[in-house]
């Protein structure tokens, strides 16, 4: 069972990459899937969620109208399309996933049953 998460990269202040979440192990579009970020020295940060069933989404206050979470249930894959980045935003992002069949959760830790490693946004001009 493993999560691996794909399309961090070096991006100029208010430029756009997508982030990628993918499983082997297991069927991703079964999970509710949260994506976290950590920076160095901080604690780590619930961004956004989207769970089963009817998709209900979520996202953090400091993401909110930039960041859009989506799955694309054809190729199995969750996606994190992250628009007009900012410096704040440099971090190592990571997806995480609960259930199977998980219809409500929150941003929290210990509600997730699998993580990924992780893919490194860096925001700089």
């Amino acid at each position: 069972v493993q999560l691996v998460e794909s399309g961090g990269d070096l991006v100029q202040p208010g430029g756009s990459l997508r982030l990628s979440c993918v499983a082997s192990g297991f069927t991703l579009g079964y999970y509710a899937i949260g994506w976290f970020r950590q920076a160095p020295g901080k604690k780590r940060e619930g961004v956004s969620y989207i769970v089963t069933d009817d998709e209900t989404t979520y996202y953090a206050d400091s993401v909110k109208g930039r960041f859009t979470i989506s799955r694309d249930k054809y190729n199995d894959r969750v996606y994190l399309p992250m628009d007009n980045l900012e410096p704040e935003d440099k971090t190592v992002y990571c997806c995480a996933a609960a259930g199977p069949h998980c219809e409500s959760i929150t941003l929290q830790e210990d509600a997730f049953d699998y993580w990924g490693a992780g893919t490194q946004v860096t925001v700089s001009s």
